[in-house]
């Protein structure tokens, strides 16, 4: 009787083993499934982004023999008063009834226009300025190429059959005519990354977006920094512990969990509204991401003092260092590279924040690069929102190459962020 009890103990045993056995490796199994949906999500999401947006990288171009004709210009010499009203668009429609001399009709050659960007007037300008020798002589010029050619052109593929949209047959032909002769090719888009926004997108960059991201991102550095390690340093080494710190610190860890865009209507009613600063300036976007910034970068900043042991303020004590000593020599340097990689992290929160700078009216059309932090300016995630919202077809591209841009700078802070915590944190 005692044998078969054992051996049904053992048995039972054996049959709880076998289950949790395998809870463990269903639980082991569901794990790797879903650390496997997220890379498959991420791999998706990348491969898309950076399929959509690849070809803004690159620009199709047109080269024509350009002769600077005084007098299809309309000037006699070469300065800044003759250069602003001087007729470069003749230049470039000579140079085109040139390249087809076939082309004879009045809607022909309006069509016939169309295959250069409506910004290449532009570059012979500046090519002119630089260059007054050029007058009455000829060179060739690669100019850029209007945005429906650009597109025809990315499309096209062995069997020269291409995304059509609003190129006719007529304009296609030509188009492969200057395929097979060389004289259109793609090549590095510059202009993506020295322009500001455009209606055009063959002349839409997003320089003017990263330095309004730029200049915002140090209002809110400047003053979000030390404004939120002072409070953490007050509220972790001077504060007294009573409801009112609670009630403080309650608060601040509410506030990290509040919607942005509640802060974007804050930042409207006081900077705006009430203190009457510019709109959609950077200074007026820094101080609203600013006071979103600040509860993260306490909690980070009091975790970091936290975890600095609380010998290293007894020793310093004990050698007679007075209270403020003790934090500003001892355990601030001790506690500051989580407080910078909690600063990092704050700062890329805020350089992908859209919400509360819609409220504050940066969503203007920017064309001119921002100087200062008083001057009009966007910032990248808002430009992503307004070419996400433009019909044009070319626009779908460089959306999805500026989100890269805005990744690759996110990327670049989140790494850094634990590089530098790795490199300088100290385990007690």
């Amino acid at each position: 009787m005692t044998n078969l009890t054992q051996a049904q103990v053992r048995e039972r045993i054996e049959k709880r083993l076998a289950s949790r056995h395998r809870k463990e490796k269903l639980f082991r199994g569901l794990g790797i499934a879903s650390i496997a949906f997220g890379i498959l999500a991420v791999v998706i999401l990348f491969s898309d982004i950076i399929s959509k947006g690849s070809g803004a990288f690159v620009q199709t171009a047109i080269q024509l023999e350009i002769h600077y004709d005084a007098q299809v210009l309309g000037i006699d010499k070469v300065d800044d008063e003759s250069l602003a009203w001087a007729n470069f668009s003749g230049l470039i429609r000579q140079a085109l009834r040139e390249r087809f001399p076939s082309v004879t009709s009045r809607g022909e050659k309006r069509e016939l226009y169309t295959l250069v960007s409506s910004g290449a007037p532009f570059t012979l300008r500046d090519r002119l300025a630089d260059n007054p020798d050029l007058l009455d002589k000829s060179e060739m010029v690669w100019l850029a190429a209007d945005d429906d050619v650009d597109t025809f052109v990315k499309s096209l593929k062995d069997s020269k059959e291409g995304f059509r949209g609003r190129t006719s047959e007529q304009k296609a032909g030509w188009i492969e005519q200057l395929l097979d002769s060389g004289e259109l090719k793609k090549r590095f888009n510059t202009t993506f990354f020295t322009n500001g926004d455009s209606r055009e997108p063959e002349q839409a960059g997003i320089r003017a977006a990263l330095m309004g991201s730029l200049f915002t991102l140090l209002v809110t550095l400047a003053l979000s920094f030390p404004i939120g390690v002072a409070a953490a340093i007050y509220l972790e080494e001077y504060a007294p512990k009573n409801r009112w710190t609670d009630l403080i610190e309650v608060n601040i860890n509410n506030l990290a969990a509040v919607p942005s865009i509640v802060f974007g209507l804050l930042g409207l009613a006081i900077f705006i509204n009430f203190f009457e600063l510019p709109r959609s300036a950077p200074l007026v976007g820094g101080l609203v991401l600013t006071l979103m910034t600040l509860p993260t970068i306490i909690i980070s900043s009091r975790a970091a003092l936290k975890a600095v042991p609380p010998s290293i303020r007894e020793a310093a004590m004990g050698m007679g260092a007075s209270r403020m000593q003790v934090v500003f020599h001892h355990v601030l340097p001790l506690a500051m590279p989580g407080m910078l990689t909690g600063a990092i992290i704050g700062m890329a929160q805020a350089l992908g924040e859209t919400a509360p700078l819609l409220m504050i009216g940066m969503v203007a059309f920017i064309v001119d690069v921002p100087a200062g932090v008083t001057d009009p300016a966007t910032v990248l995630p808002v430009q992503i929102f307004l070419w996400a919202d433009s019909p044009e077809r070319a626009f779908v591209e460089r959306t999805s190459a500026a989100i890269m841009v805005l990744l690759s700078v996110l990327i670049v802070m989140n790494a850094s962020a634990v590089l530098l915590r790795k490199k300088l944190e100290r385990r007690w």
